[in-house]
Parts: C-alpha cells; sequence; structure tokens
C-alpha cells in the first residue's frame, strides 16, 4: 500500500515557530468556517506536547476574532484517556487549566467524555453526546501502549470526514515513525497512514528532528 500523499508536510526550526504557525491556521480556518450567521467551527484536539503550543500560542491569535466568534466553536478530543479530569494524563484536565480558561468558549461546547463510566460505555456516551448515529466513530481502547492503557479514541471515519486534518510532531524520537508513515509502503500500515481526508486537506507540521529522515519534499518555515 503506497503512502498517503499529505498536501503538506510543513517543517520548522523549533517547536516554538511550529505552535505559532499551528495556532495561526486554527484561527483562518476557524474564521473560514465562520463566514456564515448560523455557522460553527468544530475543532478535535489531541493530548501531548500539543496542549502547552496551543496554550501558548493560540489565545492571542484567536482573540482578534473576538468573544462572538468564539462562543461558536465547539471543542471535542480525538483521543482521550480514560481518568478523572483531575488527573496528570487528562487530556480534556490539561486543556481546560492551560488553554479553555483564557478562550470564551462555553463549557456547554466543550464535549468531554464520563470517565466515570467502563471504557466500552464510555465511548457509546461520548458517540452520543457527537451527535452520530450510522457508524461507529468512537472506540474503546483497553491496551494503549502508552500508559495509562485505557482510552476513548474518534475513529477514521471521522478523521477522514474533517475538512483539515493537522498531525504534529516534534522531537527525534518521532522521525523513524514519520518516515514509515510518509514513505512506507507497508502491507499493514501504521494507522496514522490511514488518515487521508476523504475531500479536505491533511497537513503535517513537524520540527527538523522529526524530519531529520525524511526524503519526500517538504516546505521548510521560518516565523521568527
Amino acid at each position: 500500500m503506497a503512502a498517503p500523499a499529505p498536501d503538506l508536510i510543513s517543517v520548522f526550526s523549533s517547536p516554538q515557530e511550529l505552535g505559532a504557525s499551528l495556532a495561526q491556521l486554527v484561527a483562518q480556518r476557524a474564521a473560514c468556517c465562520l463566514a456564515g450567521a448560523r455557522a460553527r467551527f468544530a475543532l478535535g484536539l489531541s493530548g501531548g506536547s500539543l496542549v502547552s503550543m496551543l496554550a501558548r500560542e493560540l489565545p492571542a491569535a484567536a482573540a482578534p476574532a473576538g468573544p462572538a466568534s468564539l462562543a461558536r466553536w465547539t471543542v471535542g478530543f480525538c483521543d482521550e484517556r480514560l481518568v478523572p479530569f483531575e488527573h496528570a494524563e487528562s487530556t480534556y484536565g490539561l486543556y481546560r487549566t492551560h488553554l479553555l480558561s483564557r478562550l470564551p468558549i462555553p463549557d456547554s461546547q466543550v464535549i468531554t467524555i464520563n470517565p466515570q463510566l467502563p471504557v466500552e460505555e464510555a465511548a457509546e456516551d461520548y458517540a452520543k453526546k457527537l451527535r452520530q448515529e450510522r457508524e461507529k466513530i468512537v472506540a474503546p481502547i483497553s491496551d494503549s501502549p502508552k500508559p495509562p492503557p485505557q482510552r476513548v479514541t474518534l475513529t477514521l471515519p471521522v478523521l477522514n470526514a474533517a475538512r483539515t486534518v493537522i498531525f504534529v510532531a516534534t522531537g527525534e524520537g518521532k522521525a523513524a515513525v514519520l518516515k514509515r508513515i510518509l514513505e512506507g509502503k507497508e502491507e499493514n500500515p501504521l494507522p496514522a497512514a490511514l488518515v487521508q481526508p476523504h475531500t479536505g486537506k491533511l497537513c503535517w507540521f513537524l520540527d527538523e528532528a522529526a524530519a531529520g529522515l525524511l526524503t519526500v519534499p517538504f516546505e521548510k518555515h521560518s516565523t521568527l
């Protein structure tokens, strides 16, 4: 199977430069989606280093649109650990503390799992909250290789229906797996290689360390 063909692979000199450009892209996509009076903007977030990047850059990037625009954002989580929101590994908990507290997005428009449910029920409950009925869009994970092992994660049909999908990866430790995803022709590709939006845009935002083994063309950026 051939590797996916991203619309854009952007490589930045540092995670700080990457974060600034990422926040601007999110703000631009939001402005585009909210051009209509009744339109809404849906943002699905993952955890890890992305939390600190967006917490540092997104409030300023989104501020020019004003509170009325941010009130029409809906935020969900693409991959959430099944732990209490106060737990250090809770994706929502981290965003609540570091980012959402600085953005005037109504709490009712931040869609979270119910961490008190067993993982299978938590996935079903989260799918209902996302208002999907036709196909399985949320999967329970019980054996994640990176602890904690139980998670609630969005499935490929959701990601491939998005208007824009952005992968963010930094650090030398990601270089080998990125080469597999972006250049490999594996019979059983990694899940990330199967993310290919049907009509949307696929972007990769990497720092130089993460892109160190790539031979495919990419755009080198410098924003500072």
